[in-house]
């Protein structure tokens, strides 16, 4: 699995527009199944994912190719993780 850390290089600058195109975007990938997660960083600061990609070089190709990325106001980080614990509506995701 895979935790993305995405961050505004300029919050003034992410329009409606922008933020529909990027999740009208992630819309699709959520229907493959590999993208889990997402949501907004409190305060507004970029966003979080979570992805069960089979690699880091696919997850990387479709973050690519999203607006916010596209854009260049968004920037990321991945971090990889094997899920160990979960709680029982969740046990199935445990490696």
């Amino acid at each position: 699995m895979f935790f993305v850390d995405m961050t505004f290089t300029d919050v003034e600058q992410i329009t409606p527009e922008l933020t529909e195109r990027h999740r009208a975007y992630l819309g699709k990938q959520y229907e493959s199944g590999k993208l889990m997660f997402g949501g907004r960083k409190v305060p507004r600061s970029g966003g979080i994912l979570i992805s069960q990609h089979e690699s880091k070089e696919d997850l990387t190709e479709i973050l690519n190719a999203d607006p916010f990325i596209q854009s260049g106001l968004v920037t990321y980080t991945i971090t990889e993780f094997v899920p160990v614990m979960a709680s029982q509506a969740y046990e199935h995701l445990v490696a």
